[in-house]
């Protein structure tokens, strides 16, 4: 951590990761993947989770790792993973929730129930439902790292997709008000917050992009900040990630109190925030 920002790639984390288990959901393509052979090189077991089952064992076996096929939003498949990691490798160090999708759909009045319903329990129920279930895990080796992608439409009003920006904004505000409350059992939350990545995520608009000249990019470079966020001793983070920069620590201001200055009592205090 340098100045705010993730900086560990490869090069100097090698072997960092040895001994380490690491699960990645949505780890069959795209982001999941370039981070899931990142932790593999650095070191880590690594077993992908993604409900595109011949996919996760395609990659697994290209890093030498394990894999399950998986439904992020059903609480009984997190119980049945939990369970395997603890049978087979003895828990997890590192798990990084990552599955999401988006609903392509700005106008609200086109929004069905059936799509609504299915990005709020994949982007926000997965999430929730995995750092409820790895917590225990990362907590009985001592500590460990939760990451989650969110998006730069976690930060920022993105009025192509108003839904999946409700759902990264939920994202980030789980992850600066959890870390604080797991912080005693030594693990980090953190948030990633892409721009726009080469990913299957943006299907066919990555070619118009291209030939608008904006610069995509690469799932790599989310690998990486990753890393950084596992290596790292930073919590309660939204790390913002851009073509061309290293990823930096979103800076959030605070609110105004009430008149007078008085400041809310113990419980109620925002502490990702200084007084």
């Amino acid at each position: 951590m340098r100045g705010g920002t993730v900086s560990q790639g490869s090069e100097t984390a090698t072997g960092r990761l040895s001994g380490k288990v690491a699960v990645v959901t949505g780890g069959a393509s795209g982001i999941g993947l370039a981070t899931s052979e990142l932790l593999a090189g650095n070191g880590a077991t690594v077993v992908i989770a993604d409900v595109d089952g011949d996919g996760a064992a395609k990659a697994a076996a290209r890093i030498g790792g394990g894999h399950v096929r998986m439904d992020v939003t059903d609480p009984a498949e997190w119980t049945r993973l939990t369970e395997l990691l603890e049978r087979e490798y003895g828990g997890a160090d590192i798990g990084y929730l990552n599955a999401g999708i988006s609903t392509r759909t700005p106008e609200i009045t086109d929004l069905t129930d059936e799509t609504y319903r299915r990005i709020m329990s994949i982007n926000v129920d997965g999430v929730v439902y995995g750092a409820r279930a790895l917590v225990p895990l990362l907590a009985r080796r001592g500590g460990g790292s939760l990451v989650a992608t969110s998006s730069l439409a976690g930060l920022i009003a993105f009025a192509p997709d108003p839904i999946y920006t409700l759902t990264k904004h939920a994202v980030i505000g789980l992850v600066r008000a959890l870390a604080p409350t797991v912080a005693d059992r030594g693990i980090t939350v953190n948030a990633v917050c892409p721009g726009l990545t080469d990913t299957p995520l943006l299907g066919g608009r990555a070619d118009d992009l291209r030939k608008a000249g904006f610069p995509l990019i690469e799932p790599e470079r989310i690998a990486e900040a990753v890393l950084g966020c596992v290596l790292g001793a930073e919590t309660g983070q939204a790390y913002v990630c851009q073509a061309g920069r290293e990823p930096t620590a979103y800076r959030f201001r605070g609110v105004p109190g009430p008149e007078g200055g008085a400041a809310p009592p113990q419980g109620f205090r925002d502490p990702n925030i200084p007084d």
